[in-house]
């Protein structure tokens, strides 16, 4: 159980957190100044020292090289009695035992930094081992150019040791670069170090430099965390080192991990600048979830139509023009990279309406591979009577040309753009494309919208199985929408700036009791207000991610609220807030 540090905010596996010293940390930080060694067993029987609040005391170790036989690891084991004060344990990454400190310290951690398989698998063998409500340090690894990678995959503390050795070298550090002093004609950082002529600058200044380098780049790191936005930052970064590039890619295909630390909603911008957008969380959780979960509840043609720069689509004068041809008379749905396919009820929907991409008219082979893909599993899914793909030539008709040509897709194509999408003449075709075909009403769009974002965030089928059999009564301008039941119960209020469902305490009943997938809190006996604690809780669902809506039961009180935290993390941590409460109820 730690006392001594706490998680405040993530970003992924990216954390921040506090290291409650007599003067807090910041985490991920550099933990030089704080860090005090107890030695090594090797060389002497240790005592535990008496520690103090003022600093994170590494306890007595006995560190053994990556890939040491069990028993013989089992044979140099270390134990350690309570302490009342901050510790830190040196461990393994094959075999990252808990010993119950509050820090833990990969003994081996100039074995696998550097190398992008190696890295990945002693980063997620430790987490998966070691407490989540600890924090992960790796010492004599740090630059500048790989700590952002480091905090993104999840750890927590570094020290300056290598930078000062690289310093001592005549090697002058950037968060993008490493050259000799020698090499260098300019000084190209403000930090005090360099404020001086080129000529006078030494190996102590260039030390000096690199730490104030280090601490700047951490600086930066957490920033981009708390903004929800530090993996934007890691496809740029990633770039400077081609081990970086093969690690960030190494986590990316390892989904799990990820995607049980990542938020399933934010209000941050999802900065699509390279080919690697592809493959984050967020996007292949929405095209998973779409193509899994979505169902069409429309009887008319799907219209396919390009996407818009402005968000969400609705709002954009393109749009508008292919609403006012179209009059409800076809189910549209927009046709994007990176996302996918966007029908029209969850175009709020987290990141739908929160991504931003490079717009050039040129479409990658990845991008075309990956929107087709979709593109096919949603159609494979759905049901539709024809398809009206008013999209324009190359990228984006090309896409759907491979759709059409698979033979499980047994659908008619009709093509209406000539030349750009809003000319005259495309327009005009489009809405000929549909004449006859019979408007669906307002009404009918906002039932379908509340049942479609239903299905997409709490499960297949989910919006039937919540409100399929009461005549749920939608009140409020979309997409503001409050949903009620022929009664005047309020069950739930669709949530504009992230497309999903905030529950009420009655929509939470209904909940419980119908046959959709739940996520639940359990907690001991008492009256939660504001959050829940993670000491307070019992067990949690396993599926539950941060930003997740859960039900939150205990003898004492029932409510509703948002996970700050994924259920496992709920349950294995002694620290820290769980879940926010929107609404509870006394028993």
């Amino acid at each position: 159980m730690t006392e001594y540090f706490e998680v405040l905010d993530r970003d992924g596996a990216a954390r921040i957190g506090e290291l409650r010293l007599t003067e807090s940390v910041t985490t991920p930080a550099r933990l030089d100044d704080v860090l005090v060694d107890s030695g090594s067993l090797w060389n002497a029987d240790r005592e535990v020292p008496d520690g103090d609040d003022e600093s994170l005391t590494i306890l007595p170790h006995r560190s053994l090289p990556a890939g040491t036989r069990e028993e013989v690891q089992d044979a140099f084991s270390t134990d350690h009695a309570d302490t009342e004060f901050p510790t830190a344990a040196v461990v393994a990454s094959d075999d990252p035992t808990p010993q119950g400190a509050d820090a833990y310290i990969l003994s081996d951690a100039s074995g696998f930094v550097g190398h992008g398989e190696g890295f990945k698998d002693a980063i997620i063998s430790a987490k998966e081992a070691l407490p989540a409500d600890t924090a992960l340090v790796l010492s004599g690894v740090a630059t500048p150019r790989n700590v952002a990678l480091l905090a993104y995959a999840g750890v927590d503390g570094v020290d300056a040791k290598l930078a000062k050795v690289k310093g001592s070298q005549a090697k002058y550090l950037t968060s993008d670069d490493e050259a000799f002093l020698a090499d260098l004609d300019e000084l190209p950082c403000s930090c005090p170090a360099c404020q001086q002529p080129r000529d006078a600058f030494d190996r102590e200044d260039c030390i000096e430099h690199n730490v104030a380098a280090l601490d700047a780049e951490l600086r930066r790191v957490r920033e981009r965390i708390r903004a929800g936005r530090l993996r934007d930052y890691i496809e740029g970064q990633a770039r400077h080192d081609n081990w970086l590039t093969a690690a960030f890619r190494e986590f990316d295909d390892q989904y799990s991990y990820l995607e049980t630390r990542t938020p399933v909603m934010r209000t941050s911008e999802i900065s699509a600048a390279t080919s690697d957008t592809l493959r984050r969380v967020e996007i292949q959780r929405f095209a998973e979830r779409v193509t899994s979960r979505y169902r069409n509840r429309f009887d008319n043609p799907l219209v396919l139509v390009p996407c818009s720069a402005r968000k969400p689509y609705s709002d954009s004068q393109s749009h508008g023009q292919f609403h006012d041809a179209i009059g409800y008379r076809g189910h549209t749905v927009s046709m994007t990279s990176p996302i996918g396919v966007v029908p029209p009820e969850l175009e709020l929907t987290y990141p739908a309406q929160h991504y931003d991409s490079v717009v050039t008219g040129r479409w990658s082979e990845d991008e075309k591979e990956f929107v087709a893909s979709v593109l096919r599993q949603y159609l494979r899914r759905n049901d539709y009577p024809r398809v009206v793909a008013h999209v324009p030539d190359h990228g984006y008709r090309d896409i759907v040309e491979r759709v059409e040509a698979d033979p499980e897709i047994d659908l008619d194509f009709e093509y209406t753009v000539k030349g750009h999408p809003t000319d005259t003449d495309s327009l005009a075709n489009l809405a000929g494309a549909l004449e006859g075909e019979l408007k669906f009403s307002k009404r009918e769009r906002q039932h379908n919208t509340i049942k479609a974002i239903a299905d997409y965030q709490f499960g297949d089928a989910a919006g039937d199985a919540l409100f399929g059999d009461i005549e749920i009564q939608t009140t409020g301008r979309y997409p503001k929408l409050q949903i009620r039941t022929d009664d005047g119960d309020q069950l739930a209020t669709m949530v504009p700036q992230y497309g999903l469902l905030a529950m009420t305490l009655a929509g939470g009943d209904r909940w419980l009791a119908s046959d959709a997938p739940t996520k639940t809190v359990d907690i001991e006996g008492f009256v939660p207000h504001g959050s829940v604690l993670a000491p307070g809780v019992v067990d949690a669902s396993d599926d539950i991610r941060p930003g997740d809506e859960v039900v939150i039961e205990g003898s004492a009180a029932f409510a509703v609220g948002r996970a700050e935290m994924s259920g496992p993390e709920m349950v294995d941590s002694t620290r820290g807030v769980a879940s926010t409460v929107r609404h509870v109820r006394e028993r």
